[in-house]
């Protein structure tokens, strides 16, 4: 599997809470609680992020030391760690001034106090849960927002592990968006208005980017790509890939030499494109004159495409820059991110195929991914190497971002099955997927959502996190079978 180029990661700032007058009173009891607080911070680092550790804040004095140096330390997140009661006094300063989401965790030493030798000590030692509401209501009073309450035991609670992990998957999201640049080349296919998306907006609701290259910037990069770097390029594809003979599809033929150098050579250029820009993601259309080396390149990106994907750099064609971002966040949840479509249904065994002719992400493909060359491209112009896989079986999640009338942004996000069984050998990639409570009234309840027709696929069930993701943007969201069941 080809190595993505950058690690995911994220900064999470984290904090205990307490009560000072405690200290004198119980000694001891710090000490106890900040062993707790290190078990805490070791379980977060265990999500492979960066901890910052503000330590204990137990005053209002220091709460607001403490606010500027959340402020000065970057972090993606904030888990407040309720190791013991706390006045909301210790608390509003930094719910006041954060920036960035807001977590508490409320994790328990003990399941249960030993009611025979209980006492006050043991009490302070377990009262995580006793100043929520406190701190939750003061939040909202001050019109800020906690965007989560992990209630649970310190040891053992798998839970609330999975709930930790979770919002660093998400802080990894949203790490990722900071100064993300998001490449456009080219244009809207013709007619697809459902593609069109203000890069002004874009910037506005994602914190991004969004270059405007030319055309004759892949060019200049595409110009300069040795017969070295294609051979190697072209080794990495023939590992990567399978090269079938041709099935029932006339479109189709087993690989060509020529489109395996054009894909390999087209791939390069890429490669140099990332660089040069810096890029995090691109989405591109291009037709060019018939039989101009810019048309050949552009029609020839696919496999290239798709092997951006796998080193973690989401590209997609028809200049749909919507779903390069949501495929992007799927990509930093570690889920995959194809770029997908809905294909024929099977009323028989109520199914959808969901796939499309252009990038996919080979990290989550059924088996090894094939090659095919394509006489012709349907629906543009070109021809050359293109992908053909299914995703793995199991559980997926589609995440759109469209826009609404008034030109909001909007995710519609829904999850179904991906069950084995034959796809039309066509040189596309596709799924078969499954949705409750019948695939024909939840494809119906995804197109009155109003989206694009475009997605992005990934693997697992994971429509509340992206709703998470899109809550902490202050975007609309609606996880579509919420509303079929």
């Amino acid at each position: 599997m080809i190595e993505r180029k950058k690690p995911r990661t994220a900064r999470i700032g984290i904090f205990a809470v307490g009560h000072d007058i405690y200290w004198n009173q119980f000694p001891g009891l710090l000490d106890k609680l900040m062993r707790c607080h290190a078990e805490f911070k070791a379980m977060v680092e265990n999500c492979r992020v960066t901890v910052i550790d503000f330590g204990m804040v137990d005053s209002s004095t220091l709460a607001y030391k403490t606010a500027d140096k959340i402020k000065e330390a970057h972090v993606d997140l904030l888990f407040c760690n309720m190791i013991t009661y706390a006045t909301s006094s210790t608390f509003a300063p930094i719910i006041r001034e954060a920036q960035v989401p807001m977590v508490l965790a409320a994790l328990q030493p003990l399941s249960s106090l030993d009611y025979n030798k209980a006492s006050t000590f043991m009490q302070l030692e377990n009262d995580n849960i006793c100043s929520v509401p406190e701190f939750t209501g003061v939040a909202v009073r001050m019109g800020k927002k906690i965007h989560d309450v992990i209630i649970g035991t310190l040891h053992d609670d798998k839970k609330a592990m999975t709930e930790i992990a979770e919002w660093c998957e998400i802080a990894k999201v949203l790490h990722g968006l900071k100064g993300a640049r998001f490449g456009l080349m080219g244009h809207v296919l013709e007619s697809m208005y459902d593609m069109h998306a203000d890069p002004t907006a874009v910037s506005a609701a994602f914190g991004v980017h969004v270059p405007l290259i030319e055309i004759a910037d892949l060019m200049c990069c595409y110009k300069t790509v040795s017969e070295a770097q294609i051979r190697e390029k072209t080794g990495i594809i023939k590992n990567e890939f399978e090269f079938p003979d041709p099935k029932s599809d006339p479109v189709t033929r087993k690989l060509t030499d020529e489109d395996l150098k054009q894909a390999a050579h087209s791939a390069c250029a890429l490669d140099l494109l990332i660089e040069k820009f810096e890029l995090t993601g691109l989405a591109y259309y291009y037709e060019g004159e018939p039989d101009s080396l810019e048309r050949k390149a552009a029609s020839s990106l696919i496999a290239g495409n798709s092997l951006l994907l796998a080193q973690g750099f989401p590209m997609c064609g028809e200049f749909d820059i919507k779903t390069n971002i949501a495929m992007f966040i799927m990509d930093r949840l570690n889920i995959g991110g194809s770029f997908a479509e809905f294909h024929p249904f099977d009323f028989k065994e109520d199914f959808i195929l969901v796939g499309h002719d252009g990038p996919h992400h080979l990290a989550i493909a059924d088996g090894k991914p094939v090659l095919r060359s394509l006489i012709k491209y349907h629906g543009k112009p070109g021809s050359g190497a293109s992908v053909e896989f299914k995703i793995k079986e199991g559980p997926i999640t589609m995440a759109g971002l469209t826009q609404t009338y008034n030109g909001k942004f909007k995710f519609v996000i829904g999850e179904g099955i991906s069950k084995h069984g034959p796809i039309p050998p066509t040189g596309n990639t596709n799924t078969r997927g499954f949705f409750p409570p019948n695939t024909k009234d939840f494809i119906k309840a995804w197109v009155m959502e109003g989206p694009t027709h475009h997605y992005a696929l990934g693997i697992g069930h994971h429509g509340k996190t992206i709703k998470k993701i899109a809550d902490i943007l202050g975007i609309e969201s609606v996880v579509v079978n919420e509303k079929t069941l």
